[in-house]
């Protein structure tokens, strides 16, 4: 493994797709994958990968455990001298502080082991960086790192210990005859074992007469939670001198073993081999669960995204449908309409033959251009309340579906109030449907340029022909409508109709009608992607990317391939 450049690639690779693979969403455990996620790049970035590529640094062995086990007091004691302070109160903060040989300095820059942990020689409050001591006590080719408590109650204390102990090559697990069963130690022990790091027990602080009972009960309890081969040692209870330190004698046989696998070369690589390959073995496992749960954040994404699409193409299709089936002409609109073409004979005359009507139609509309522009007024007012009803309703709709789970919910928590169409949709509204009105002016001063001086044509016009083609529009049922309809809105639109083709001929208004209306449902469905957007940005600035779940699947299958192709390679099997 130690020359596997693809294997670095490999681990490298999975990283960045765990990098790239946020779980925003508060679907079901999505915490816990969190964590999961958080861990696994914590652990490739402070000790997997520089690790891998600095195979022959010094063995890290990172002391943690239990609060008030003496963990402080047993590294002082272990290097001869105070390097570290001994907590009074808890909880303590202050930096993690690093013992090394002199001559190892080189190996604990700051692109090493823990890189995101600034590094100072001095000791500080500050749990961000760690504190360097060179000491000549330590025998070169060993480090160590004294840890917060596991069990602290400042939860930065708990966090920043278990990256360390993520870190390690080895952990010096200490406990206490009063302490050694509890269980949160036990849960970092668990972990431990799963990944197959490199342990080693000290119980400390312990009554002569209680050691022998003490152990043999810690020593099934290791037994049992698969730590069975690690080495366990007992410092008995006694009095510091008053630099703080145990007496030499009390820490004889962990310090002796630490020397020990120190200048033992192939010792060292053994316990280094072992939490390595334990580590990579367990970041590869662990992405596939990552992985699934990448997946469920992009669906549940695309669920609510596809909800809100929905939701706002029925609004297109509503609107669609109301500015097409004559509901638009009535009230106000027909009120105004009607003033312009007149009732009764004319509308009673469309039931006569085509051209008697256009020939009677110039001599018969009494529109004058004030009644025009009322005509105008009143459409866009009808058009703006019609918009702006759907908008709110889609608005409702979108948000109601979305806080019908809990990660839509949490979604909405503390944005904008998207259960509203936007403050600003009625000025934009008013906007699109006066450029709706000025090109179908346009529309029909194009037509009519070689029948501006007609005595048809300027009978009506340019506004009163562009008027009568909004009403055509609003009553397109089937393109154009065909023959009188019942009542008076279908009757004033044939009436528009018949307006136009006196003009324009027949070919020209269907022509006209249908460019007006792909106009108006184009304007309509830029506003409704609009306020859609509202939703949309919501789950973009989530960071979920299309093929993050298979990405980390891919990255852990070739980490994998490529553990097996190394232990292929020097006759052994995957560990």
């Amino acid at each position: 493994m130690t020359d596997s450049t693809t294997m670095l690639t490999a681990l490298v690779r999975l990283r960045s797709s765990l990098q790239e693979a946020p779980l925003p969403l508060d679907v079901p455990d999505a915490e816990a994958h969190r964590v999961t996620r958080t861990e696994m790049i914590d652990q490739l970035e402070d000790y997997v990968i520089p690790r891998l590529t600095t195979i022959e640094a010094p063995l890290l062995t990172v002391v943690g455990g239990s609060t008030g086990a003496g963990k402080s007091t047993l590294v002082n004691s272990l290097v001869g001298t105070r390097v570290t302070e001994p907590g009074v109160l808890r909880p303590t903060t202050r930096s993690p502080v690093l013992v090394h040989h002199p001559d190892d300095a080189h190996w604990f820059g700051q692109d090493r082991i823990l890189p995101d942990l600034e590094r100072t020689t001095r000791a500080t409050g500050d749990p961000s960086a760690l504190q360097l001591v060179a000491a000549r006590t330590v025998p070169q080719g060993l480090a160590i790192l004294d840890a917060p408590d596991v069990d602290s109650v400042e939860e930065r204390n708990r966090t920043l210990a278990g990256q360390l102990l993520a870190a390690a090559d080895l952990w010096l697990f200490v406990t206490s005859a009063a302490r050694y069963a509890d269980q949160v130690p036990w849960d970092f022990l668990k972990q431990a074992a799963e990944r197959s790091t490199a342990v080693a027990i000290v119980l400390d602080r312990t009554p002569p007469e209680a050691v022998e009972t003490v152990s043999t009960h810690l020593a099934r309890m290791l037994s049992s939670r698969g730590l069975k081969d690690s080495p366990l040692f007992a410092v008995l209870e006694g009095t510091v001198d008053e630099d703080g330190l145990l007496p030499a004698a009390a820490v004889a046989d962990v310090s002796g073993w630490l020397g020990s696998l120190a200048a033992d070369v192939d010792a060292r690589a053994a316990v280094v081999r072992q939490t390595l390959e334990g580590a990579i073995r367990s970041i590869a496992r662990r992405a596939h669960t990552v992985a699934d749960a990448v997946g469920e954040q992009a669906a549940a994404t695309d669920a609510l995204r596809a909800d809100a699409v929905s939701v706002y193409d029925e609004a297109v299709e509503a609107v669609s449908r109301a500015s097409a089936d004559g509901t638009l002409l009535r009230g106000e609109v027909l009120a105004r309409w009607q003033e312009f073409v007149g009732t009764g004979e004319l509308l009673r005359s469309l039931e006569s033959r085509v051209g008697r009507v256009r020939d009677r139609i110039v001599n018969t509309v009494k529109g004058k251009p004030q009644q025009v522009e009322r005509v105008t007024v009143a459409v866009e007012s009808g058009l703006e309340t019609l918009l702006l009803e759907h908008a709110e309703a889609a608005a409702e709709r979108a948000e109601a579906s979305w806080r019908s789970v809990a990660h839509g919910r949490s979604l909405l928590e503390g944005g904008p109030d998207l259960g509203r169409a936007s403050r600003d949709f009625r000025r934009r509204a008013e906007r699109a449907v006066r450029e709706w009105q000025q090109d179908v002016l346009d529309m029909v001063r194009s037509e009519g340029a070689d029948k501006r001086t007609t005595a048809r044509f300027l009978a009506y016009g340019v506004n009163g022909l562009s008027v009568a083609l909004m009403v055509v529009v609003f009553a397109h049922t089937g393109g154009v409508l065909v023959g009188a309809e019942a009542g008076i809105a279908g009757g004033s639109a044939v009436l528009g109709q018949k307006l136009l083709e006196a003009v324009f001929g027949d070919n020209a208004v269907r022509r006209l009608a249908e460019r007006a209306r792909k106009d108006l449902q184009t304007r309509v469905e830029a506003l409704m992607a609009e306020e859609l957007e509202r939703y949309l940005r919501l789950l973009d600035a989530l960071g979920v990317q299309e093929g993050a779940a298979d990405r980390v699947r891919d990255a852990a299958r070739r980490i994998d391939d490529e553990r097996f192709a190394l232990r292929s390679v020097e006759g052994g099997q995957p560990a």
